[in-house]
């Protein structure tokens, strides 16, 4: 068996062996266990890749392997990893590691909320493995259906509104994708689904046109393009906690990923002449989340909000198609994963105390539950950009990269794009401000009790990584970097 299909494998397993389980110890020991083998396996394919890099033979993916499923549209199990597959893979084990332990005491279910939790680390693994366009739809499709019942049956608040919403957006992006998708297969020769096959082939550009802006933006969906973005806030405030962990820490960025392994990678004559307008759309984006964000009182929809400012980032990086800020964009996927699961934990662990996420209701928090509090202040640090934390790394890059274009329209959109930092530090240090500090509002709240270990557990292996990357960057922006090598030779010709 190839090694990157245990990544798909031990899920399943996973997946198998809580169908059996009869009592929740049992429950609780298969998920602390199959997400402690996926995290260490993530950790060994990093050295393993490293190793590889250190030796220069990472110019192409590594860990390749193929196996036929249906031969008549030469469909395959086609797999493979490079730097930029590697680092999802890392976060997304990561995202689920602290996911199973934030979720440790859930009471409703917890048998069939485990299961569809698998069912949906299935779909994100597989997708960040796969090379065959058709294998990475189907896990694509895996990944989103979860969705509906984890929301609708676990989630909050206006539940089963944000499931159907959330439903019908993605799967209208997926109708659109999958166009794009057998469009892109035909007019390049229709004789491989291989990305890596098709990439050699040449599509012509009267073709690209049409088919490059509906797989970006069958994409773009899940990662909270505007105007398609609306599905994106009422899903994470619904949605129970170790789900807004997955699906605002690795879900979204399977849009970012797909954007240039597939849209921009495939079609590069069409990126280079339509990137400008989505250049524009992840623009406001950027800035409209933020503004967003300063207006909410629900510290669910607060941060909502700052994930469709930063994952438009994400996008607007890539769009600048340079180097610089594609490295930039793939390093904010990780920095937002990262400090958004974080911020969606802690809100989780207040919520469950205060039993309120109206900022209204709650203050002077610091002093009752403190390691809660400093968390929650270390989570909002990383969101402005502080230096020394990943989100100053990611927002650098790419800034700095985005700004290397000399034309004025790509400077004037970066400028614009820069004022989201300024608008992320006015919410951040207001709610801070109101929740953490000042005169304890409801006198009930002096009775609160802080982080218990599991959640302790949790929160400190999220802040580890935001400040390891933050700390030192360079291993990690170099590994990417290396990986958007035949991007670039695509994108110059």
């Amino acid at each position: 068996m190839n090694f990157l299909s245990l990544f798909v494998l031990i899920p399943v397993l996973m997946l198998g062996a809580l169908l059996i389980s009869s009592n929740i110890k049992q429950i609780r020991t298969i998920c602390a266990t199959g997400a402690s083998l996926l995290l260490l396996l993530a950790i060994t394919l990093t050295s393993l890749y490293l190793g590889e890099r250190s030796l220069g033979n990472t110019a192409d993916m590594l860990f390749k392997a193929s196996s036929t499923w249906y031969a008549p549209l030469h469909i395959h199990y086609s797999v493979g990893v490079d730097g930029i597959s590697v680092a999802m893979l890392l976060l997304s084990s990561i995202i689920v590691f602290t996911g199973i332990f934030t979720s440790w005491k859930i009471e409703l279910l917890p048998k069939e909320y485990f299961i569809w939790f698998c069912l949906l680390s299935i779909g994100v693994f597989g997708f960040f493995i796969s090379t065959d366009l058709f294998t990475m739809f189907m896990f694509y499709e895996i990944a989103l259906i979860p969705m509906y019942l984890l929301i609708g049956v676990w989630g909050t608040g206006k539940k089963e509104y944000a499931a159907m919403k959330l439903t019908l957006m993605l799967m209208g992006g997926s109708a659109l994708l999958l166009v794009g998708i057998l469009g892109i297969y035909f007019n390049a020769g229709g004789s491989s689904m291989n990305i890596l096959e098709i990439a050699q082939q040449y599509i012509p550009v009267e073709m690209q046109r049409w088919f490059f802006p509906l797989t970006f933006i069958g994409f773009g969906v899940l990662g909270a393009l505007f105007p398609f973005h609306t599905w994106s806030p009422d899903g994470h405030a619904s949605a129970p906690t170790a789900v807004s962990m997955l699906h605002a820490g690795v879900l979204m960025k399977l849009g970012g990923y797909g954007c240039f392994r597939v849209a921009i990678y495939l079609m590069p004559e069409a990126a280079h002449e339509l990137a400008w307008i989505f250049i524009l759309l992840t623009g406001i984006s950027v800035v409209y989340g933020a503004y967003s964000a300063i207006v909410q009182t629900d510290l669910k929809y607060i941060n909502a909000y700052s994930s469709v400012s930063h994952c438009g980032l994400v996008l607007f990086a890539i769009l600048m198609l340079n180097q610089t800020a594609m490295t930039g964009a793939v390093m904010q996927m990780l920095s937002h994963g990262l400090m958004t699961a974080l911020f969606f934990a802690l809100i989780g662990m207040i919520y469950g105390r205060t039993h309120t996420r109206d900022i209204r209701e709650m203050g002077g928090l610091m002093k009752i539950i403190p390691f809660l509090g400093v968390c929650y202040v270390i989570a909002g640090l990383a969101s402005l950009g502080l230096p020394g934390l990943s989100g100053f790394v990611a927002e650098m890059t790419i800034f700095v990269g985005s700004f290397q274009h000399a034309d004025l329209f790509h400077r004037v959109m970066t400028i614009i794009a820069c004022t989201s930092i300024v608008i992320t530090a006015v919410y951040i240090l207001r709610v801070v401000g109101k929740l953490l500090y000042g005169k304890v509002v409801n006198e009930h709240h002096f009775q609160l009790t802080d982080a218990v270990w599991y959640e302790r557990f949790a929160v400190i292996v999220l802040i580890i990584a935001i400040a390891g990357i933050g700390l030192a960057p360079l291993w990690l922006s170099d590994m990417i970097r290396d990986s958007f090598s035949g991007l670039m030779t695509a994108l110059i010709k």
